[in-house]
């Protein structure tokens, strides 16, 4: 029986990285939860196969077109323990169009109450505030390779209210043979 470590890679290592990064900041790690993490595909066909893996652990929540390129989100069947507490999502991105970027687990994503607090909380902590005022506001501390992203509703709930909405972008039945083409 495959493990979600089997398909997402060395899972520990990365949770390992976040959580010191967080200390090495100083940053307390019961700011909130962590309610998904993030993989970024390599390509298409990794994109693909890794949704199909994916589905083995989790329902899918949504599949749509975010920045040009899919991501779907898994609700898992068991949470990912971590030292954030139970991460119960994971996000798939596949590659946007063009760009190049590595490729593996990229980020995770903190739930706080409010974002202005937690800059005025921790005033030395560099945050990128670039999507602070967008339509989805965050603030990402950057730990290279990685990132942690905070935002004030989790993933799940996010989704729940955009497929309410209707504001999820489908993918166009032919995004994977069309991307091929180009």
């Amino acid at each position: 029986m495959p493990i979600l470590e089997d398909v997402l890679g060395n899972v520990r290592h990365f949770l390992t990285e976040l959580e010191q990064g967080m200390l090495d900041h100083g940053l307390s790690l019961g700011l909130g939860p962590m309610d998904h993490l993030c993989y970024r595909a390599r390509d298409n066909a990794e994109y693909l196969s890794m949704r199909t893996r994916l589905a083995e652990f989790g329902d899918i929540l949504v599949e749509g077109m975010i920045g040009n390129r899919p991501i779907i989100t898994f609700k898992l069947f068991h949470p990912l323990a971590s030292p954030f507490g139970a991460i119960p999502c994971i996000e798939l991105a596949a590659p946007k169009p063009g760009k190049q970027h590595s490729h593996g687990l990229e980020h995770g994503e903190i739930v706080v109450p409010h974002l202005q607090q937690l800059l005025d909380d921790y005033p030395w902590v560099p945050f990128n505030r670039t999507a602070l005022h967008s339509r989805a506001p965050e603030l990402t501390l950057a730990l290279a390779p990685y990132q942690i992203k905070f935002h004030c509703h989790s993933l799940a709930d996010t989704i729940v209210r955009e497929i309410a909405h209707q504001q999820v972008v489908p993918v166009p039945d032919d995004y994977f043979t069309r991307q091929g083409e180009e």
